[in-house]
């Protein structure tokens, strides 16, 4: 089969390689859809995320659909769950498997991603897609599940205010998600013109990152309230500052975004003097039923705005990496033709 590994910053490959086999409790997927996520690019950009770097050339892709070659599901188009927690753990017990401190996901750390023709993955962790939604959409629903974690973790009530600091594709299914939520108004900011343009398409209020410019013009638009909550998802302090300079005392501001390194900064003095309650959010819980729900009403597949074949993965994420579009997707199996199962 095919695979397109990441051997270094900016160096990705492509590569014939045996197609996997599944263990217990495993089925045998054929990807035809994977979509490059923010978490990708820092891996392509740095080779690390965080405080995990690449120890050897790995497999990216987390955002994947495909269809079951093997077991119980045989046939059935499904999203792939990217992650698989040990089930055993306080944390896990404590209803958190999002959080487990031993969970595997695809694309990170040593388990291989879904740039590849073929997967090899839980069978309780394939989740059956409805004939109304095609595999871009299938792909689309981890991103989309994403959003609506965070947006839970903001407490948003129908009414309330909330700005998305940050309008790449999580950000705008943000936007979509907090209006078709009943939020009276959502404000957003991007440090790209034309991702603040599709914001602007999405609903909200948006103002381009500008020394600061952006604050004014905010403002302007609230009337001069302050949001009833926030959620910061580009990964930049400016966003994380811009959110708790606009709430009011006692609200929410979810950190959501993922910085290039390890730290970030907050204006510690602000938020102590409004009593904010600071939540990070981490993937997502157990939302696939509800993300399945709501795609019709988000339409998440509107945001792809680039599919390469899995030959031009390197393309694919060069043009991610330079914010070109919106959503790239790179497509496996031949743009949905099947390709020959293994062994064939």
């Amino acid at each position: 089969m095919r695979v397109a590994r990441l051997h270094g910053p900016g160096d990705v490959r492509l590569s014939d390689e045996p197609a996997p086999d599944p263990g217990p409790g495993e089925a045998l997927v054929r990807v035809t859809a994977v979509g490059i996520c923010g978490s990708d690019l820092h891996w392509f950009e740095d080779s690390a995320i965080g405080d995990a770097g690449l120890v050897r050339p790995l497999v990216l892709g987390h955002e994947a659909a495909g269809v079951v070659d093997s077991g119980r599901l045989a046939g059935q188009r499904v999203a792939i769950d990217p992650s698989v927690a040990c089930g055993r753990c306080d944390t896990c017990a404590r209803g958190l498997p999002h959080l487990c401190p031993d969970v595997r996901f695809l694309g990170h750390s040593t388990t291989d991603g879904a740039m590849r023709e073929w997967i090899a993955w839980p069978e309780s962790h394939l989740v059956a897609l409805p004939e109304t939604l095609d595999d871009t959409t299938g792909a689309m629903l981890e991103p989309l599940g994403v959003a609506i974690h965070a947006l839970r973790l903001a407490g948003l009530r129908p009414g309330d205010s909330v700005g998305v600091f940050g309008a790449g594709p999580i950000g705008r299914l943000l936007i979509r998600l907090a209006l078709a939520s009943g939020a009276s108004m959502v404000v957003a900011t991007d440090r790209l013109a034309h991702r603040v343009e599709a914001a602007r398409a999405d609903g909200a209020t948006a103002a381009l990152v500008a020394g600061g410019t952006e604050l004014d013009a905010l403002r302007d638009a609230l009337g001069g309230r302050p949001l009833d909550t926030a959620i910061e998802i580009a990964g930049d302090d400016d966003a994380i500052r811009t959110a708790v300079q606009l709430v009011k005392p006692a609200s929410r501001v979810v950190i959501a975004g993922i910085s290039a390194g390890d730290l970030a900064a907050l204006p510690a003095a602000t938020a102590r003097r409004k009593g904010l309650d600071l939540r990070f959010s981490r993937r997502m819980n157990r939302v696939y039923p509800e993300a399945i729900a709501l795609a019709p009403r988000i339409r998440p597949a509107e945001l792809v705005s680039a599919m390469f074949p899995l030959a031009s993965a390197d393309a694919a994420m060069a043009r991610a990496a330079r914010r070109l579009g919106h959503k790239i997707m790179v497509r496996p199996a031949h743009d949905g033709v099947a390709a020959p199962p293994p062994g064939a």
